[in-house]
């Protein structure tokens, strides 16, 4: 893991926040307000019917239109887009044309090819070449890649979980592919965004529990592209918990070439040892939510039958946080030559 002297730091950096009033906004803004080294700016997209309330005297941040020449009038170093896909894609280029980095949470640059994004998002990608270069930003596969990097895309949040899962079991041959990798993936409703609708409203979520975007869901091509597998081999199904954040994710496969429990754990403590933000668990004890809610953490706990081959893998994270805000500033301290985990510990 990279380390920085300290002293050849800047004590402070701009960086602004465009969907400052969505789940992953919010979270951006608790975050950064107490990240040491970074002072947080709000980018008006758009009004909000209900005014803000603030505590009398404490406005928060200084806000400032979402537009590229307000940002790089403000000395924004960078700036996170916690957008949809569309805006994201008009702002991005502005944006980089005035040399202010980027971070962006939403969906449009993280398939890599025009092609991809035109299957899953069912729009036409309009920055191909943006799309092309943008670094994917999990951390754990691709650190070395963010530095250097003007645009980062940040991962979705049930791609976070389930890549962190499976790429070690695929590198390390453990899973055996031509009997497929099962995903049975359950997010709280802040995955869904704050935009109101009825699906998320309290009298559907309460005391119920339900799938969604079954077989077709557009986070899968990111499972795909970035643990080595193909369509057919994996199996996907998203379920709406009533709780408000968290995501828990449990992986069924058959293990090849393992003996033990402790072989399959060894697997995962081989790739992860040394990451700050992945905990293990003992072999047979399962993470939860609580345990990483309001976290950057992705914990990982293993099962396996030695008689019949089959293993169980169960990764928790936050949605919002290892995946959306807090990873999310886990690739701007890369970018930035800070600490990586400045402010998320």
């Amino acid at each position: 893991m990279p380390t920085h002297s300290q002293s050849a730091l800047p004590k402070s950096i701009k960086a602004g926040i465009v969907g400052f009033r969505g789940y992953s906004g919010m979270e951006l803004q608790r975050l950064l307000g107490a990240h040491a080294r970074v002072d947080p700016w709000l980018l008006e997209h758009r009004q909000d019917a209900a005014p803000e309330v603030h505590p009398v005297g404490r406005p928060g941040p200084p806000r400032i239109p979402a537009n590229a020449e307000a940002a790089s009038e403000a000395g924004l170093s960078v700036v996170f887009l916690a957008t949809p896909p569309e805006v994201s894609l008009e702002l991005v280029p502005a944006l980089l044309a005035r040399d202010i980095r980027v971070v962006d949470l939403s969906g449009a640059f993280r398939l890599r090819t025009a092609e991809n994004y035109q299957t899953w998002y069912k729009e036409t990608h309009t920055q191909p070449a943006l799309l092309a270069e943008a670094v994917y930003g999990l951390p754990e596969f691709y650190r070395s890649l963010v530095p250097g990097a003007r645009l980062v895309s940040n991962p979705g949040c049930y791609p976070t979980a389930a890549n962190l899962a499976i790429r070690p079991l695929v590198k390390a041959g453990v899973a055996d592919l031509a009997r497929g990798i099962v995903c049975d993936a359950k997010s709280g409703v802040s995955g869904a965004g704050r935009k109101p609708s009825l699906k998320t409203s309290f009298c559907e979520i309460t005391e119920n529990f339900s799938a969604y975007s079954i077989l077709n869901h557009r986070h899968v091509p990111e499972v795909l592209m970035n643990s080595g597998l193909d369509e057919g081999d994996f199996s996907f199904t998203a379920h709406l918990l009533p709780i408000d954040r968290g995501i828990l994710e449990t992986v069924y496969f058959r293990a090849q070439g393992i003996a033990s429990v402790e072989e399959l754990a060894a697997v995962y403590h081989k790739a992860y040892a040394h990451e700050p933000f992945v905990r293990l668990y003992a072999p047979g004890i399962m993470p939860d939510l609580h345990g990483v809610n309001r976290t950057n953490y992705c914990d990982i706990g293993v099962s396996f039958d030695a008689k019949t081959g089959r293993a169980v893998v169960v990764a928790a994270i936050d949605n919002l946080g290892k995946g959306a805000a807090g990873q999310a500033i886990q690739n701007m301290n890369l970018m930035l030559g800070f600490p990586e985990t400045e402010g998320l510990l």
